[in-house]
């Protein structure tokens, strides 16, 4: 027997577009980021929003006056992302982990890299060779705000049962700091799944 094709970090989304466009604007980004907003940078930055859904985070970002890029590698989603949020100044980028090779190309770096809901779709060798790509574009004092989903994988996905403890210690290899860490239900109400939030900088600017 021949066993099926694993599933990509993007599976299921495409399909379920629409769906999960209108779940993800159901939730605010006050709502989803109450116990990091502390993270974000208070003065006009640049900021990466990876896999970055339905924009909803990016139109918030933007309209406190950040200079915002959107990657997103489902079309899908993006183009709804556009609609959603058209008269947004934001810059969508067909752009993915782990290598981010349309962004890196650029030798962009940013103030803030946000990665909602993201990590847990890579594999192990692919969780490294992203975090070496997110450290090469974070700028000197930069901060990296990340979410991990626990619990039950909605069928047709594919998620990884990552820790926060594993997270941080990757993070560590390549010289970022954690600067805070905290869990919470799932903002959804789903039954079992719970989330770890973790705010990472280059340990130079925490020393």
């Amino acid at each position: 027997m021949i066993d099926p094709q694993p599933l990509s970090s993007t599976a299921g989304y495409g399909e379920d577009a629409e769906a999960l466009v209108e779940q993800y604007e159901s939730v605010s980004f006050t709502d989803v980021h109450r116990d990091v907003l502390h993270l974000f940078p208070s003065q006009p930055s640049v900021i990466l929003d990876i896999g970055a859904g339905s924009g909803r985070d990016a139109a918030a970002l933007v309209s406190q006056g950040h200079v915002v890029v959107a990657a997103e590698p489902t079309a899908e989603l993006r183009a709804l992302g556009r609609n959603t949020h058209v008269g947004r100044d934001i810059e969508w980028v067909d752009d993915s982990l782990p290598e981010m090779k349309v962004l890196r190309g650029r030798g962009a770096r940013f103030d803030l890299i946000l990665l909602t809901a993201v990590w847990m779709h890579l594999d192990e060798l692919q969780r490294t060779l992203a975090m070496e790509a997110i450290t090469g574009m974070l700028a000197p004092a930069g901060r990296v705000v990340l979410s991990l989903r626990h619990g039950p994988v909605p069928p047709g996905r594919r998620m990884f049962d990552v820790s926060a403890h594993e997270t941080s210690e990757l993070a560590r290899g390549y010289g970022l700091s954690v600067v805070h860490f905290s869990e919470r239900a799932d903002p959804h109400g789903r039954q079992g799944v719970h989330w770890s939030n973790l705010g990472l900088q280059p340990q130079t600017a925490t020393s």
